[in-house]
């Protein structure tokens, strides 16, 4: 089996809702999605477009590479099926592996059971053809086999990804209740942000938003922050070509020298942090940092740029009162402040929402973890074209 020159069932997994986002980058890069649900994106292709997804995408969690599909009513039904399966083409007989799954079988009360059934049957069919086995464990960092198994139906993937690609690499420290670098970027994309006019950050948080908007700006993909895949571990792995898509990323980034990005926080230590995060994706000197209350950050003027919000939501009793006041003043800082701006307010309370006093021009729904949230949209006129909710 050469499995870099095998087309075969691609499985790009997200986060709940980012699908629409996801399915445009993977069409940017000349492919062609054939499903798209809520939590992913399938296509047809190879290993070789597997590690330009890996590189490229923003908005992805996972790249899966179906190796094969078949019947298992059981564990041991899985076992002896997977016994036969060419495992020596895949997992180098020094390396290491790793079992990943998503499980849903009456036979089976625990995930982990049906992963070791999984490395049972690796360890043995090595043992029986070459006389030697890899090792394995829970970590993601080299080979990575995912297994599907729903019922009577299972499909086995090669991970091409191993650690999640929803982190960029560059939040070394996340600060307070940080956003998923992979959702911060769905956000921006799904904005009418021009990537040329100014973005505007208060409440920078860790500074991910700031950061995102920088590197979407200068087409920094999230490989050029990467140097360790899943695929890279995986027998006749084309290095070559790799560098070559790598080499790729490099020649991509354009430079936006008028570009104004500014960040800030009422928090000294989190503005601080931002510098950090900020320096380690190489995009620090794009961003100018402040500290202080928002309503003092300073605008860029002449500009139709974009302010975004991203608040706390109040999942505390009391804390929900005093944000009521601060959503309240977001709304009159963009009503007063921002004329010629176009506002976003990323929350998870649509209850806080209404406080803002503005009515948006757009509600585009977002998950964070399991909290239904919401990217509010606000256009922001001279005061007689102001609509108040």
């Amino acid at each position: 089996m050469q499995i870099f020159e095998t087309t075969s069932r691609i499985i790009v997994t997200c986060s709940n809702r980012l699908s629409p986002h996801l399915q445009k980058e993977i069409e940017a890069l000349g492919l062609k999605p054939v499903r798209i649900f809520k939590t992913g994106v399938e296509l047809s292709g190879t290993l070789h477009d597997c590690i330009k997804l890996n590189l490229n995408l923003r908005c992805a969690s996972q790249v899966l590479f179906s190796v094969k599909e078949f019947t298992a009513f059981n564990a041991d039904a899985l076992y002896k099926t997977l016994l036969d399966f060419e495992w020596e083409d895949i997992i180098p007989a020094e390396g290491y592996f790793s079992i990943t799954s998503n499980v849903d079988n009456e036979t089976i009360t625990n995930n982990l059971f049906a992963n070791v059934k999984v490395k049972d049957a690796i360890v043995d069919r090595f043992r029986n053809k070459t006389g030697q086995r890899p090792n394995s464990g829970p970590e993601l960092n080299q080979t990575v086999i995912h297994l599907y198994w729903k019922e009577s139906i299972a499909e086995l993937f090669i991970d091409t990804s191993g650690e999640t690609l929803s982190k960029h690499g560059y939040r070394k420290i996340p600060g307070k209740a940080p956003m998923l670098e992979s959702l911060a970027a769905a956000t921006l994309l799904a904005s009418r942000w021009d990537r040329k006019s100014a973005f505007i950050n208060p409440m920078c948080g860790s500074g991910t938003v700031a950061i995102e908007a920088a590197l979407l700006a200068t087409n920094r993909k999230p490989g050029l922050l990467r140097h360790n895949y899943a695929f890279m571990h995986l027998v006749n792995y084309d290095e070559q070509f790799y560098l070559k898509e790598f080499s790729k990323l490099e020649a991509q980034v354009t430079e936006v020298p008028e570009l104004k990005i500014i960040a800030t926080d009422i928090s000294e230590d989190a503005v601080s942090i931002s510098k950090i995060n900020a320096g380690i994706a190489g995009v620090e000197e794009m961003i100018e940092f402040g500290v202080g209350d928002f309503e003092e950050t300073k605008l860029v003027e002449n500009e139709a740029g974009v302010v975004y919000f991203n608040p706390e939501y109040g999942d505390r009793l009391g804390v929900e009162a005093e944000l009521e006041i601060t959503y309240k003043r977001m709304g009159d800082f963009l009503k007063k402040k921002c004329k010629g701006y176009t506002g976003y307010i990323f929350t998870g309370n649509l209850e806080l929402a209404k406080k803002i006093g503005l009515k948006p021009k757009r509600r585009i729904e977002f998950y964070t973890s399991k909290i239904d949230c919401r990217l509010l949209e606000y256009e922001l006129y001279d005061g007689s074209r102001e609509k108040q909710a």
